[in-house]
């Protein structure tokens, strides 16, 4: 199939992040126009079946009457799936292997931060106090994570390689050597009662949203913490608020809000217990995620198959 149709990029990021990413993409296929949405006439509307999207206006896709596929060059795709959940479009969402490292990284990094008592040894520094806590060997702190995709696979190894015990949470089951692996409602109990430190890498589905409610977060042991990295939602927010000031929960480290950015004025900001991230976990690197688009582009023009990885049923 030769490549004789445009690709259009639709995104509602600034002129400068639309200009980067088009820069990054017409890098990695040259072959290929690729224009932003602003500049497609009518015309080149007409034509594109495929579309690449960062964060798109749903209302611009609709715009585009031959489009079958839309390309992500993020790794979430809950809102994408909400806005075409009746449009009949086949959705690639980002699987990147730089994506997952950095993500491990991250996941590490903060569970560290709360292993070692960062946030107490803050407070510290700023009442001025001298008083070393026990040390508590990474063996003796079980590390729950919630998503066993390639995410939460990478997050378990890095965790693993630092000593620490690792539980995986899915909604159906999964086998990963060297770690024991629970799913289903029950086993989802069974791992937050036996867990430490919560990591949350799930993809906001319909089942996910409001997953970890108070009665869940209860069933965490006194002094748990939570590291969300996955979306906001996930997490009933009254609830986690409540855990937190009764103490119930040590800490808790939130790079994803319901809204963001995180309003002014939302009580996240000024709660002692709570460490607040702007949504910088895991950002999507424009160079790898290209060339991964670029691949599976190819791939289409070359085949007519389109590598499509989102069942809407599922939502992710």
């Amino acid at each position: 199939m030769s490549a004789v149709t445009p690709i259009a990029f639709v995104s509602q990021g600034d002129a400068a992040s639309v200009a980067a990413w088009l820069q990054c993409l017409r890098a990695a296929m040259p072959e290929e126009e690729i224009l932003a949405y602003a500049d497609l006439d009518e015309t080149r509307r007409a034509q594109c079946r495929v579309a690449i999207v960062a964060n798109p206006d749903p209302a611009q896709l609709k715009l585009l009457p031959q489009l079958q596929w839309v390309h992500s060059v993020w790794a979430g795709v809950e809102r994408l799936v909400a806005d075409l959940d009746q449009s009949g479009l086949q959705i690639t969402r980002l699987v990147d292997p730089r994506l997952a490292a950095t993500m491990a990284e991250a996941v590490l990094a903060w569970t560290l931060y709360l292993h070692r008592d960062m946030p107490y040894y803050a407070r510290q520094q700023q009442a001025r106090q001298w008083q070393p806590l026990d040390y508590v060997l990474p063996e003796q702190r079980r590390v729950g994570i919630l998503g066993l995709g390639a995410l939460g696979e990478a997050a378990a190894a890095a965790l693993r390689q630092a000593r620490f015990p690792v539980t995986g949470w899915s909604r159906s089951a999964r086998s990963i050597p060297g770690m024991q692996t629970c799913s289903g409602m029950e086993g989802l109990a069974q791992m937050l009662a036996q867990t430490d430190i919560l990591v949350c890498l799930l993809p906001l589905t319909a089942q996910t949203r409001g997953l970890l409610d108070a009665a869940r977060l209860a069933l965490l042991p006194p002094d748990a913490q939570i590291i969300n990295f996955a979306r906001g939602p996930i997490i009933d927010d009254a609830a986690l608020h409540q855990a937190l000031d009764a103490g119930q929960l040590r800490h808790a480290v939130l790079d994803v809000f319901a809204t963001e950015p995180l309003p002014p004025d939302a009580w996240p900001w000024s709660h002692p217990a709570v460490t607040v991230l702007p949504h910088c976990s895991a950002p999507t690197d424009s160079g790898t995620a290209s060339s991964i688009v670029a691949a599976n582009i190819r791939h289409y023009r070359k085949t007519g198959e389109i590598l499509a990885n989102v069942d809407l049923k599922r939502g992710y």
